[in-house]
């Protein structure tokens, strides 16, 4: 087979071989699993969190700085927070709404949710700005759920509360800056989710 342009043949190989690069980068891509593109990767250090906490509270507790590093210390860098309002109402038995956002560094913000039932020796309402410290998340779908509260985990510094919730590997540390009786420690469990509902179960 004789070849009568060599300019040519060479330019069909060199457009074949890039045609055939580019389909099988494409075909990698596609094969990469769609959770591992919202993988959380990257941490928060203790400052951050505490000019975060301290802008969001607006009026810096005392307690605040002690909080963080007490979480920090406790189970290290944090790779999502959460920033939002709740209320809740209680008669010895009672429940807990709240809305936020939690932040990520390398996946974005994303719009949360939770509600759940309390149960402690109060009665009232109240409302309140909380943060929420993220551990071992490891992508933004894991965060929905229900978080039981891990007993003999509240911890109370100059008016600002922290209490710890667990659910498999991933842990939420709401820190809630107010006085009052009602700092989260009667928590039964939070429900997290990715739309409003008035269901607390």
């Amino acid at each position: 087979m004789s070849i009568k342009s060599p300019r040519l043949f060479f330019k069909k190989l060199i457009r074949s071989t890039l045609l055939a690069l580019c389909t099988l980068g494409l075909m990698s891509a596609m094969s990469v699993p769609a959770n591992a593109q919202g993988t959380v990767s990257e941490t928060y250090s203790a400052n951050e969190l505490i000019a975060t906490g301290s802008e969001f509270f607006g009026a810096v507790s005392q307690g605040l700085a002690s909080v963080m590093e007490r979480a920090v210390s406790q189970f290290g860098q944090p790779n999502a927070y959460i920033l939002g309002q709740e209320g809740s109402a209680a008669l010895i038995a009672g429940v807990r709404y709240g809305e936020g956002a939690m932040y990520t560094r390398n996946v974005g913000q994303h719009d949360i949710y939770w509600q759940g039932p309390t149960v402690g020796f109060d009665a009232g309402a109240d409302g309140s700005q909380v943060m929420m410290l993220v551990y071992n998340l490891p992508n933004v779908n894991q965060v929905y759920g229900r978080y039981p509260a891990v007993q003999g985990t509240a911890y109370f510094v100059g008016g600002v509360g922290m209490t710890v919730m667990k659910r498999n590997n991933v842990i939420i540390v709401p820190i809630r800056a107010g006085v009052g009786a009602r700092l989260g420690v009667n928590v039964g469990y939070l429900k997290f989710t990715a739309q409003p509902t008035w269901n607390p179960l």
